[in-house]
């Protein structure tokens, strides 16, 4: 019997090309082979709604022809036992005469959560987990968390300068980074669920917050932290056809009311979410992104904001684009603290540290953040 890692290697490959269109489903990959090892099919999970790996493999086979029974199907996450949007994949691949299947890791959705794996196996199907494991949980962080920790994977980006300046203390940030690191920026907004940022840097900067350097088969949502409701009805991050979030704090009253009215006249979804204090609920408002299906929250805010994130332990990971210039005295990435011991700082680790044009590119994450 041919080695599992090659074709998992392909399937993973098959999954990072979902990468920016299956939210709020996974990236998945599968690749259909005979015992001996020739390939038969192979798909990737389309957008939300569209058919799942599995499925696109079969019909990769089927339109070339090519009979499947007896196969082995190689599957980044478990074929899913449930009825959504499209059919149980378990059961698809069951019908096909599918004879063995190797699948990276279980899936985390409780409504799966080896019940796929169990359905294979009853019906005479070969199931074995494990291979690529760690790659397919990683492409699908944000997923795991929703599941597991009924939150969204947070990622902080910040663009600086060497010495740490996010913005001149009159507010001047456009342009630190070059054209290079803002498109690189871009591919990490398509790929993630939606773009969180503060009434601040709406009333600042009229941000479209959207994904235009970069080709996307869709527009993740926005989402604003705004208590008193001050969005203009005219913002720029109103576009047609992408969900917009408000989250509010201040009391409901008629004028409040009347703020509300127009924004959702607009087209924006706006949550009453105060904490004891007066502001959003930021911790509330993470649990709600997951509630509607928020996978990874991509971070584009202020130093207030981002300080409060950070403050409250929300961020799981910093995106950092550093320019090679000095700008002295201004606003930080971040606005907290003071700290009294160093033992009280973030640690963080680096995963990837790249150049992007002229510029440097660290990816940090919270250590010990990806334990659940």
């Amino acid at each position: 019997m041919e080695s599992s890692a090659p074709f998992i290697e392909q399937a993973l490959a098959l999954a990072a090309q979902a990468l920016q269109r299956s939210s709020p489903n996974p990236r998945v990959g599968c690749v259909i082979t005979t015992p001996e090892g020739r390939v038969l099919g192979r798909g990737s999970t389309q957008q939300a709604g569209g058919a799942h790996a599995e499925i696109m493999a079969l019909r990769d086979a089927a339109a070339a022809g090519l009979d499947v029974r007896g196969a082995t199907a190689y599957v980044t996450l478990e074929p899913c036992a449930h009825q959504g949007r499209t059919g149980p994949c378990c059961d698809a691949l069951v019908a096909a005469g599918i004879a063995r299947v190797v699948a990276s890791v279980q899936d985390p959705n409780p409504l799966v959560a080896g019940q796929g794996f169990a359905r294979l196996r009853a019906a005479g199907v070969t199931v074995e987990v494990g291979p690529g494991a760690a790659a397919a949980r990683e492409l699908n962080l944000g997923f795991f968390s929703r599941m597991v920790r009924k939150t969204p994977w947070v990622r902080l980006k910040v663009a600086a300068s060497l010495d740490g300046t996010t913005a001149l203390a009159n507010g001047a940030s456009q342009w630190i980074t070059s054209g290079a690191a803002r498109a690189d920026g871009h591919a990490w907004r398509a790929r993630s669920c939606a773009v969180l940022t503060g009434i601040g840097t709406v009333l600042a900067d009229q941000p479209r917050l959207d994904v235009r350097d970069v080709p996307t088969p869709r527009q993740p949502q926005v989402v604003v932290v705004d208590s008193q409701l001050q969005t203009p009805q005219d913002a720029s991050l109103f576009i047609a056809d992408r969900e917009c979030t408000i989250y509010a704090a201040a009391t409901f009253d008629t004028s409040m009311q009347t703020r509300k009215q127009a924004l959702e006249a607009r087209g924006a979804t706006v949550v009453h979410l105060p904490n004891a204090q007066g502001q959003v609920d930021l911790p509330a408002l993470l649990r709600d992104l997951a509630q509607r299906g928020v996978n990874e929250l991509h971070v584009e805010a202020g130093h207030r904001l981002n300080g409060a994130l950070l403050s409250a332990g929300l961020v799981d990971e910093w995106l950092v684009y550093l320019a090679p210039k000095l700008l002295g005295p201004g606003r930080g990435m971040a606005q907290w603290g003071p700290l009294e011991t160093l033992a009280q700082g973030q640690e963080l680790e680096f995963r990837s540290v790249d150049r992007v044009g002229p510029d440097l590119r660290a990816l940090a994450r919270v250590r010990g953040r990806d334990d659940f």
